[in-house]
């Protein structure tokens, strides 16, 4: 009683702190989930508004500008447009690619801004549409390392598309220019705070998103741990229950009965010397007998004969095929994935679910075919038993050997699904982890 006691304890605390793992996880997706997605949102612009703005000045052009103002399209729209193309390849290789593969690097990175900002400007000689494609360079001094960088990447930045928008070169009249210092120092000022800021912010959120997602990986391994930890308890104490229900059933009732018999044979003899009638003894001779090859069948039946003697894919093929023979049905077994060693509490229970559905389809389904099929997903172990018989109304299956089938794989972390409806056959499907011998999952398992 006191080992069934601790047996029952080790799941219910396992469970309670599966439990606690979860909400701790909750907590921490719930407290950093704004920031992740401020920070997802801020690539996004990063990644995209550069080929956007291009794309808005570039069509911009050569629908609008270019035709109004009676240029032909050669020599002016050729240089303008080997001019975009050379900037499409320059950010492709510059900024797109290495954003992707997390290669961002300070010197490319600056060296690469210098071109772009170079670009922007031999553009704007042709066309003041192509300010907007300039104002990418705000976004892109976000990135120049370390932040002094970045600001001084903005002050060039504003320098370049105030003074081709305001046209200070042509113009340096000191109202002017000093209209242009006062926005350029006010643009600057603005925007390189804000760089100032996320230099200093930005580390420590992503910082933040790596610990969270180390975390989740941590608790989804503790929970995986305690998946496994049950399901080993739960294959120690079903084992020692089954060993000693063996052996008091060996040593009480198979020993008992093996006394009767020997006890009425002895008394069967006597009573033929005497010349009596000895029909009660043969009765109860008989009587005894099948009790005693009864209690050693239940012997044999708590693991069953077949997995004793080969791994589930080879018992689940014996066991197909006699019953094949048995009933006169065709049943075939099929094994996909990579085969990998269960626990014997696993193996067992998905024969006994395989034993239960042919005994059902014997009985009941009046089938021509069955299927079963035994499928490794590395993971999980699945096992499908599919008949075309005769099938019955969802609901009605509830008899206690879908009920103990049921409970059987529920007691080792699994779920059985049956799926059936008149005239279609039936179908029983069995889940459970792919727990290994020594309680570790399949995956973990060394490479034979």
């Amino acid at each position: 009683m006191m080992r069934d006691a601790g047996a029952g304890e080790r799941p219910s605390s396992s469970t309670h702190e599966s439990a606690i793992a979860e909400q701790a996880e909750i907590a921490n997706r719930s407290r950093l989930a704004w920031k992740a997605e401020q920070l997802r949102v801020w690539d996004l612009l990063q990644l995209f508004t550069p080929w956007l703005l291009l794309t808005i000045s570039t069509t911009i052009y050569f629908s609008w500008v270019l035709p109004a103002s009676g240029e032909p399209f050669w020599p002016e729209g050729a240089r303008v447009l080997g001019l975009v193309a050379v900037s499409v390849l320059w950010m492709l290789f510059g900024h797109t690619l290495p954003i992707k593969r997390r290669t961002l690097r300070p010197v490319p990175m600056t060296i690469y801004f210098v071109g772009l900002l170079a670009l922007c400007v031999a553009l704007m000689t042709y066309s003041d549409i192509f300010l907007v494609f300039t104002i990418a360079g705000f976004f892109h001094a976000y990135l120049l390392r370390p932040w002094p960088v970045g600001v001084l990447g903005v002050l060039a930045t504003s320098v370049a598309l105030n003074g081709s928008a305001m046209h200070v070169w042509a113009n340096r009249t000191p109202d002017l220019l000093a209209e242009f210092v006062l926005i350029v120092a006010v643009q600057t000022a603005a925007i390189g705070v804000g760089i100032l800021l996320t230099a200093r912010s930005e580390p420590e959120e992503r910082k933040r998103e790596e610990l969270v997602e180390r975390l989740e990986a941590a608790l989804h391994e503790n929970a995986g741990l305690h998946a496994q930890l049950v399901a080993q308890a739960r294959e120690s104490g079903a084992q020692d229950e089954r060993q000693r229900l063996a052996r008091e059933i060996h040593d009480t009732l198979a020993q008992g009965l093996a006394g009767i018999i020997t006890q009425l044979q002895v008394a069967e003899r006597a009573a033929r010397m005497r010349g009596e009638t000895e029909e009660h003894v043969v009765r109860a001779l008989r009587l005894a007998r099948s009790s005693l090859t009864e209690a050693r069948r239940s012997v044999r039946a708590l693991a069953p004969q077949e997995l004793a003697r080969a791994h589930l894919p080879d018992a689940l093929r014996a066991l197909t095929e006699r019953w094949s023979q048995e009933e006169g049905i065709t049943a075939q077994l099929e094994v996909t994935g990579t085969r990998e060693p269960l626990s014997p509490a696993i193996e067992v229970s998905l024969f006994r679910v395989a034993q239960e559905s042919l005994t059902n389809v014997a009985k009941h389904a009046e089938a021509s075919r069955v299927g079963v099929t035994l499928s490794y997903t590395g993971t999980e172990v699945l096992l499908d038993v599919r008949d075309d018989g005769r099938g019955f109304v969802e609901g009605v299956g509830t008899g206690f050997g879908l009920t103990s089938m049921r409970q059987r794989i529920r007691g080792v972390g699994g779920h059985v699904e049956v799926q059936s409806a008149p005239g279609e056959g039936t179908s029983v499907s069995a889940r459970v982890p792919a727990i290994a011998p020594g309680g570790t999952t399949a995956k973990e398992q060394p490479d034979r």
